[in-house]
């Protein structure tokens, strides 16, 4: 049997969380025991205008279940303003434990009709949003000796959508900060990683048929983020999720071959890409200079050569 996750005396920040996916994130976390920061800018789709109403009311939910939680209303683009909402969090509560990136917003265009300013604008708010939240927390978790850190990927920034660029660029990012965050926080008990869920959201809700909306509730994707986030979560994980299914995203190499001297030219890759593009065998890296270290045995090999590495 597995022990029930809680999260007495954690806190947790919780972005996006007035709505969708972060408002069943925040109150799922509540409800067993998390302090929760509710941040929401209070902004449409697109990311224009701004009110506190969504969060307030989360926090009010939140506290009328007996737990504890604040409302802050920072954009998370804006360092100084995810500096502020931080220290809130550590004057009130003294640590943070969670920091949950969901905030987000869409201007989808195909790319030949989207202004770089909505291509930057989008990527501001997803990529640079959850860099500044997981900067600002850092230090902290890193004295503590304990962290949690999600990033909301999306199913557009790993397979591709139309309309997306923008968005899906922003997304896929996601999975290359994990990455290396993964890296640098496991000495420091900080683990990292990455939800790619699919879910009825105001995001979502005019692409979807009403029977599909009805099964793509937020709240059956929020115990995967609950485990993700947990005294045992794993770290270095792309969970999707959505109607209360989950399943691991993995991105592998395959064995592939190697070329020397005067027959490492274009015509022979394309002679042999059904070769390199073989599955069989085909593994997961560890970090980028597992991928450094398997090219040079290889060249190694191919020219006889003993490499000690």
């Amino acid at each position: 049997m597995v022990a029930e996750i809680r999260f007495d005396d954690r806190v947790a920040i919780v972005t996006g969380a007035g709505t969708g996916l972060g408002r069943a994130h925040a109150l799922g976390l509540a409800a067993r025991g998390a302090k929760v920061v509710v941040n929401d800018l209070g902004v449409g789709r697109d990311g224009s205008g701004a009110s506190s109403e969504a969060a307030d009311a989360v926090v009010a939910e939140i506290k009328a279940m007996g737990g504890e939680a604040m409302a802050h209303g920072c954009d998370v683009s804006d360092e100084d303003g995810v500096k502020d909402m931080v220290a809130q969090a550590m004057d009130a509560w003294g640590r943070v434990d969670i920091a949950v990136n969901n905030a987000g917003i869409l201007r989808d265009k195909t790319f030949a009709k989207m202004e770089m300013s909505d291509f930057r604008k989008v990527v501001d708010v997803h990529l640079i949003g959850s860099a500044n939240v997981a900067h600002a927390c850092w230090p902290h978790m890193r004295a503590q000796k304990y962290g949690r850190v999600v990033f909301t990927a999306s199913a557009s920034g790993i397979y591709g959508n139309f309309g997306q660029s923008n968005y899906g660029a922003a997304k896929a990012a996601m999975i290359g900060l994990m990455n290396v965050l993964h890296i640098e926080g496991a000495r420091d008990n900080i683990r990292v990683n990455t939800l790619a869920p699919t879910a009825a959201t105001r995001m979502t809700e005019e692409l979807l048929p009403a029977e599909a909306a009805a099964l793509l509730a937020p709240e059956t994707i929020t115990p995967g983020l609950l485990y993700l986030v947990s005294e045992d979560a794993p770290s270095r994980v792309i969970l999707g999720a959505g109607a209360g299914s989950f399943a691991q995203t993995r991105i592998y190499e395959t064995t592939g071959i190697t070329l020397q001297d005067a027959d490492n030219t274009p015509e022979a890759v394309a002679a042999q890409f059904a070769r390199i593009t073989d599955a069989e065998g085909q593994q997961e890296l560890a970090d980028a200079f597992s991928q450094t270290k398997k090219y040079a045995l290889n060249a190694a090999q191919a020219r006889g050569l003993k490499l000690d590495w």
